[in-house]
């Protein structure tokens, strides 16, 4: 799992954003203020900055343009509790890759953060073939069977549980399904995502009401929650 780097001089929130990626798998370090964020960031930087803007000694602005001076390509989410459009192109102009507002949601954060290093880093490929409760997949065939019995299970539907492996126990947005899956030209709505991932879950067994899966994690996308 990725290693992040929180910096928020609030250090009741720090300790809480900490517990609560560490409970994800993630590996957190902290800084309190600009200064030493700059000298982790240096010194061994993390797969991705999470970056309170209001920060004493040196600003999250500074921080964020410092570590762009210097070359450093990894990805920054900058926390605020400014919500006008003109301070988020800023801050987007400065070198963040995404901005999100005081009061979040954890689950909004961390849907932001396994966003943005999807898009900033590799992705782990899909084993060949997949076991999820009774049903077995082959993607190198295509072919998805139940007790040996083959499930119709369409391109675009093997395509999106495929993506769903890729990225396993980590919550997805819809709009980086639409990016993966399909093309938004042909499907511009997320609502598209979600009539197939309730096709998908039927043909999987799932049941809608109580996913043990394909999970709905509400205001941030979907998650495959597999061992």
């Amino acid at each position: 799992m990725a290693r992040l780097l929180i910096v928020e001089d609030d250090r009741a929130m720090a300790i809480a954003l900490r517990d609560g990626f560490e409970s994800e798998g993630y590996e957190v370090v902290t800084a309190h203020d600009g200064a030493r964020a700059l000298e982790i960031a240096t010194e061994d930087p993390p797969d991705l900055v999470v970056l309170d803007l209001m920060l004493p000694k040196v600003s999250g602005d500074d921080v964020c343009v410092r570590l762009r001076a210097k070359g450093a390509s990894l990805p920054i989410i900058m926390l605020t509790a400014r919500s006008e459009e003109q301070d988020k192109i800023r801050g987007l102009k400065l070198g963040a890759d995404d901005y999100i507002t005081k009061p979040f949601s954890f689950q909004e954060l961390i849907a932001r953060v396994e966003a943005v290093l999807r898009r900033t880093g590799p992705s782990e490929p899909a084993s060949e073939s997949v076991t999820i409760g009774d049903v077995e997949i082959d993607f190198a065939l295509g072919v998805a069977t139940r007790d040996g019995a083959r499930i119709d299970l369409s391109v675009r539907e093997l395509r999106l549980l495929e993506f769903f492996v890729a990225h396993k126990n980590e919550v997805v947005d819809r709009d980086a399904l639409l990016q993966a899956v399909w093309d938004h030209d042909d499907a511009p709505f997320t609502r598209t995502v979600d009539v197939h991932v309730s096709k998908l879950r039927k043909k999987l067994g799932d049941d809608p009401a109580h996913p043990r899966f394909l999970l709905t994690v509400h205001g941030a996308g979907y998650k495959l929650r597999l061992p």
